[in-house]
């Protein structure tokens, strides 16, 4: 099932944006085929990003490996890879040999400072990426330190989500025109793309080069979190003024006395008066009449909580597989529906029948196994 049925793309194992990615494309119906180190640490069910996936373990500075891998190569429509730049060439597996074993194949490549630039060869992770965009130096408190915001604008947006979204416009292109090429996409790229709309207000005025003072940081009152009685939180976020004027309806407030409310210089005292009136109640009690109105209010949820709200559940935001919850799929098809895969497969748990899918003979399989190939 989904709408990439069809689609084969080979995936050299990794972490983070990379296998991100592959779920993605495996949620929505691609053959991914993860080829995985001969040896190393034990692979887990449960990683949810392994999900969808066959496994091959080869070893890669074995040349029978390498060329077990140009056949597969000759035979999928995408590759996607997240090692450091120059690792796959040295492997004799760049985009050049590659591409000149299969003129279709889009090639992805996944780093972190992309394949060139004065630190393409240095290490890093998600915040580091994050850091020279201005992204996570926006998000914190002011006169606080900034906070990373886990691991989801770098490694998850502005990486595999971005990745994924490159792999699929290049491939629509090989399929008209039978050429493929290859996919640079790097973290510290896509995150500064994602910082788009916040530097579009910048270059209007209407974003402050301060951290923790503008609409959409926290520091308005109507777009902030507020804790309530029980020590839980509540998401406020009434912008829009009839949004607001509802916000205040409810609270007992009137919206005609905050007419600045716009105006950062009011927001340190309407979030006080804001937040006395949250402290009042519980987050469920605020729940109970604020939740699903036009007050734009929603509670703050833990990760034991997220997938038992009525929202979520209604939707199966959420999916229980093998005893296990994790996100579904995303986004929806109304005739292709994505759905999830298999478990995260085993190191190399089904090396031999992807070989003999792509036209291996068991003579050749042996010579692998003798060779120490696999």
């Amino acid at each position: 099932m989904g709408p990439l049925k069809g689609l084969r793309i080979l995936e050299f194992a990794g972490i983070g944006p990379g296998p991100f990615c592959g779920m993605v494309l495996a949620d929505l119906g691609a053959e991914i085929i993860r080829i995985d180190r001969k040896a190393g640490p034990p692979i887990a069910r449960e990683d949810f990003t392994g999900r969808g996936r066959r496994s091959v373990a080869l070893d890669l500075k074995s040349p029978a490996a390498v060329a077990a891998v140009l056949r597969l190569v000759e035979g999928a429509d995408a590759l996607i890879e997240g090692f450091r730049p120059g690792v796959m060439e040295r492997l004799g597996l760049g985009p050049e040999t590659c591409l000149g074993r299969n003129r279709r194949l889009v090639y992805g490549r996944m780093t972190g400072w992309g394949q060139e630039g004065p630190l393409a060869q240095a290490a890093g992770h998600d915040m580091n990426y994050i850091a020279l965009t201005g992204a996570l130096w926006s998000i914190g408190r002011p006169g606080e330190r900034p906070v990373p915001p886990l691991n989801l604008v770098g490694d998850y947006g502005g990486g595999g989500m971005l990745l994924a979204v490159g792999l699929l416009a290049a491939l629509l292109h090989a399929r008209s025109s039978g050429q493929g090429q290859v996919v640079d996409a790097a973290m510290v790229d896509g995150a500064a793309l994602l910082m788009a709309p916040i530097y579009a207000m910048k270059a209007r005025g209407r974003w402050q080069n301060r951290r923790g003072s503008n609409p959409l940081d926290g520091a308005a009152p109507w777009y902030d979190t507020y804790e309530c009685a029980d020590g839980r939180w509540l998401s406020v976020g009434p912008i829009e003024p009839q949004f607001f004027a509802l916000l205040c309806e409810t609270l007992g407030l009137d919206a005609k006395d905050f007419p600045d409310r716009m105006e950062p210089a009011a927001w340190p005292a309407l979030k006080e008066r804001l937040a006395a009136i949250f402290r009042s109640r519980t987050r469920d009690d605020w729940c109970t009449v604020l939740e699903g109105t036009d007050a734009c209010v929603a509670p703050v949820l833990d990760l034991e909580e997220a997938p038992h709200h009525p929202h979520n559940a209604a939707r199966g935001t959420f999916a229980v597989r093998d005893g296990v919850v994790q996100p579904a799929p995303a986004p929806r098809f109304s005739e292709t529906p994505a759905e999830i895969g298999t478990p995260a497969p085993l190191r190399g748990e089904q090396t031999e029948a992807v070989l003999r899918d792509f036209g291996f003979a068991a003579a050749e399989v042996e010579a692998l196994r003798a060779a120490g190939a696999i």
